[in-house]
């Protein structure tokens, strides 16, 4: 189940990956980068029964929910944010969001170009007649990899959980029998050695 959930989590946060990268939205794409890596250590730690990997993914999942909200109060320009700002692209370009210039059914016109001699290029008009927003879309996301981040916080810590209680019950070479350390064997002798003479 943990494998599943960190599986899901592995395809989302891959598919965000790439949309962020046509964006060139450099903080998320170091965030997701990040995120990644993580949900491969905390598989790795699920399949090998290391419980400190998963532990590493369960406090990641809990920043991972810190930073979508973030992005959702980001796109929808709670507390004073703007979606218009470079924050995400650490002020080294102008881009945006890729769901901005290419958002699920906007209508598309052509617009005149600033510069002279520059033919007319194709751009969607910005909040007229789209199915969904682009800030919708980005919040979408976000609530997605929270949603999962929760449920494989709750299971990793699950999962933790069971694996120490089978390290605190496994009984190494005798070590946790309830009998005194030098007990006498109640067998009778002739038993242990009856292998060793037995006829031919």
């Amino acid at each position: 189940m943990q494998c599943g959930i960190e599986l899901s989590t592995q395809a989302t946060a891959l598919e965000r990956q790439v949309f962020d990268f046509l964006g060139y939205q450099w903080a998320p794409i170091l965030a997701n980068f990040i995120h990644i890596v993580v949900i491969i250590l905390g598989l790795f730690g699920t399949i090998q029964y290391r419980p400190r990997y998963i532990v590493v993914y369960a406090v990641w999942a809990a920043v991972w929910v810190t930073w979508n909200v973030f992005l959702i109060c980001y796109y929808l320009e709670v507390g004073g944010l703007s979606k218009d700002s470079e924050l995400l692209t650490f002020n080294l370009s102008r881009h945006h969001s890729w769901w901005r210039e290419h958002g699920l059914g906007c209508l598309r016109e052509e617009v005149p170009a600033a510069s002279l001699g520059v033919p007319h290029s194709q751009a969607p008009v910005l909040g007229a007649s789209c199915t969904l927003e682009h800030t919708y879309v980005e919040a979408l996301h976000s609530s997605l990899q929270i949603l999962l981040a929760l449920v494989g916080f709750i299971y990793g810590c699950y999962v933790v959980s069971v694996f120490t209680e089978e390290e605190d019950s496994f009984d190494f070479i005798g070590g946790f029998d309830p009998f005194p350390l030098y007990h006498v064997n109640e067998k009778p002798s002739s038993l242990l050695s009856k292998q060793a003479y037995l006829p031919e």
